[in-house]
């Protein structure tokens, strides 16, 4: 039904001639998470920004404001947000799908704060078996407490996906014996190459575009005959194959955070806009993407690239269904490289001017009152 759903929304899209449209609503509430992992980005804040909520009024303003079907709650961890029952709730009642991201070492003592729904699906954090998995969140242990609340949901009624981020060193077959453990489980799976944070304290595992390519031949070339239950459109999977030239599509996910909404994606912070029509309207996107700004060099990440596979899947029907019937294609030439000699440098300055924006704010109110 979400398929459906999402796959009409692009079709009334399309007719109404409008080029760039949300599709997936990114909304975090927080920053704050209970892990560090060493490939995050999204935590490396002063404790203030940490301290920072969305109110429920403010989330459920940003679902109206976007028109999204479907709303994807990260963070941080949004279960330790105090309202993350009333802020699920009153989406559901708009009848947005939610994907709530958690590591899920909340998740059991939570579970009251929700009710099974159609419209709701956890996503867990998952980056492969236990071992990766727990040096991948710099923890131990952690793995093992996802899958016991994961199976805990289920039995409680509650649809659980698990999303997997792959990074450099992942060997194929460990990742082909993941997705073989998720689906054993019933658990539908988002798997993508990590993004490289500039701020993420392990820069030296994010994949490059190539080995991305490689890497997910390889996989799905140990998938042959396997029913994975991989949530990806086929297109998409076939970009991460090496086979689509696709450019990525920043506005199709657009974020709402603690700072407002992000320029130009979920994993840029390029500067904020004060509602999402001043986000469309203001953010430059042709100085985006891969080939066109340094940062973006190497990202294959979902949320760039599955709006622009969703897009190709409706304006050419039948390259989706042969893709979707063929599965990736594993052997042969990679689609051609995108030219990266005209791509602007990256500016590294933007995030620590934005932060100490932030946090002028914050001391102002405590200078004015001595």
């Amino acid at each position: 039904m979400q398929q459906l759903r999402v796959a009409s929304y692009i079709l009334g899209q399309k007719l109404k001639g409008n080029k760039r449209y949300p599709l997936v609503l990114m909304l975090e509430p927080l920053f704050r998470c209970n892990l560090a992992c060493a490939g995050c980005g999204k935590i490396d804040y002063p404790r203030p920004i940490l301290d920072k909520r969305l109110s429920v009024q403010e989330c459920l303003d940003a679902v109206d404001e976007c028109g999204a079907p479907i709303v994807a709650i990260p963070g941080g961890e949004p279960l330790i947000h105090k309202e993350i029952g009333e802020i699920v709730a009153g989406i559901v009642a708009r009848k947005k799908y939610v994907s709530l991201c958690t590591n899920a070492l909340l998740l059991e003592k939570k579970l009251d704060l929700f009710k099974p729904s159609p419209y709701l699906f956890f996503s867990v954090h998952l980056d492969g078996l236990k071992a990766l998995h727990d040096k991948s969140v710099c923890q131990d242990g952690v793995f093992d407490r996802a899958v016991s609340a994961i199976k805990v949901a289920q039995a409680k009624g509650f649809q659980v996906n698990a999303n997997a981020t792959i990074f450099d060193g992942h060997a194929p077959r460990d990742i082909a014996d993941f997705l073989d453990f998720t689906t054993a489980m019933d658990v539908n799976v988002s798997i993508s190459p990590g993004y490289a944070y500039e701020r993420a304290p392990d820069q030296e595992h994010f994949l490059n575009r190539r080995r991305t390519n490689e890497l997910f031949r390889e996989v799905f070339r140990l998938g042959k005959g396997k029913k994975w239950k991989v949530t990806h459109s086929a297109l998409f999977l076939d970009f991460l194959a090496g086979n689509q030239e696709y450019m990525c599509t920043p506005w199709g996910m657009p974020t709402r955070n603690v700072f407002g909404w992000q320029k130009p994606c979920y994993l840029l912070g390029e500067g904020y806009a004060k509602t999402y029509a001043e986000l469309m309207q203001t953010t430059d996107w042709d100085a985006y993407g891969t080939g066109r700004y340094e940062k973006c060099a190497n990202c294959m990440a979902h949320c760039g690239y599955e709006p622009t596979a969703a897009g190709d899947a409706i304006a050419h029907p039948i390259k989706a269904m042969l893709a979707e019937m063929r599965g990736p294609r594993t052997e042969g030439d990679f689609a051609p490289d995108i030219d990266m000699s005209q791509q602007r440098p990256a500016d590294f300055g933007m995030h620590e001017a934005h932060v100490a924006k932030v946090m002028d704010e914050v001391h102002k109110p405590k200078i004015a009152a001595e």
